[in-house]
């Protein structure tokens, strides 16, 4: 999907438009393991942000000319081979971790470099770039890995509750001042001050602001961030948070079935309507059932809910913009 009139041409010449990154996931089972072959390119450039802002931003991109932020997502089976040659378009210093994975090394700019990983345990996890500390993984490199049980499309690991369809949602908030620094090559010097908040790279516009109900730019209306099912289509979505800022995810029409907290699989399922969500790589898995609203009287199958962060920060930008942040919506169809 493009994500059109949203990329500013940035300091690599991009002139492409941000591409779809994470969100909805499609899957078949495999009898057997396979090879996948992915390449990456590592480009940078300015997203404009729902004031008007225009920030500097690095992504893991599929192509040279455009910019993913967030990058492309993995989906892969347990003992998949994965090979990934990254290509630095830039001229500073980067590489591509998974915690616990593989860990690609040093790419010096201009470079390149193919390595491989073995897909192990199933379950959500976040690629990112720490070769400058974690600032570069704040400026957008960053994405979602999704590793799947064999033999099984509708579980999280071997056992779990199952599920129908799944998504990601991968939140982030964003700094300007730090970003505009580390453009021109400087360490941030002041306190971390987010002021713009994303779920799957797009903020959200309220209905009557430019651009609502927009999949291109509005969060509440991007189809690989909006819930959107009828009773019975229990969803799993992998959570992930690339951002500093802790959050609480709170859902409304349903609890949330709660199957994992950062790659820890939880014994006792609780259903919750919100979640504590760690800042800097925190993840968690639930299952939304779409089940008939238990405060609904009577009884309706079909209504619209917000999925919203229970952080009063994380549902403005810039600082008074109400409605523009991590957001987005749940359809009862």
């Amino acid at each position: 999907m493009k994500r059109r009139d949203f990329l500013r041409v940035g300091t690599a010449g991009l002139t492409g438009s941000i591409l779809a990154g994470v969100g909805l996931i499609s899957w078949t089972p495999r009898a057997h393991a396979a090879t996948i072959n992915k390449t990456i390119y590592i480009t940078d450039g300015f997203i404009q942000q729902i004031d008007g802002t225009n920030v500097y931003f690095r992504g893991y991109s599929d192509a040279s000319n455009t910019l993913n932020v967030p990058g492309e997502s993995i989906v892969i089976q347990q003992g998949d081979t994965v090979n990934i040659t990254l290509i630095n378009t830039l001229n500073t210093r980067h590489n591509f971790v998974i915690d616990g994975v593989v860990d690609s090394g040093i790419i010096n700019g201009g470079d390149s470099k193919t390595f491989s990983f073995t897909a192990g345990d199933p379950g959500t996890y976040m690629f990112y770039d720490n070769a400058n500390s974690n600032y570069n993984q704040l400026l957008g490199l960053h994405g979602a890995m999704a590793v799947m049980p064999q033999n099984s499309s509708n579980e999280l690991y071997p056992g779990s509750n199952t599920f129908v369809k799944q998504q990601f949602w991968l939140f982030h908030d964003i700094d300007p001042t730090w970003h505009d620094r580390l453009r021109r090559g400087r360490t941030p010097n002041t306190a971390y001050v987010p002021r713009y908040f994303t779920i799957n790279g797009l903020s959200g516009r309220p209905p009557g602001s430019a651009g609502s109900m927009d999949p291109a730019i509005d969060s509440m209306a991007d189809p690989r961030s909006v819930l959107r099912g009828s009773i019975g289509d229990r969803t799993l979505v992998r959570i992930l948070n690339a951002g500093l800022a802790s959050q609480s995810v709170h859902v409304h029409g349903n609890h949330m079935e709660w199957l994992s907290m950062n790659g820890e699989n939880r014994t006792d399922v609780w259903s919750k309507d919100c979640l504590y969500l760690d800042g800097n790589r925190g993840t968690l898995d639930m299952i939304y059932p779409f089940e008939v609203p238990p405060d609904s009287w009577p009884p309706a199958p079909t209504g619209k809910y917000p999925m919203h962060l229970h952080s009063e920060m994380s549902q403005t930008a810039a600082g008074g913009y109400y409605m523009f942040g991590s957001i987005t919506e749940i359809f009862f169809e």
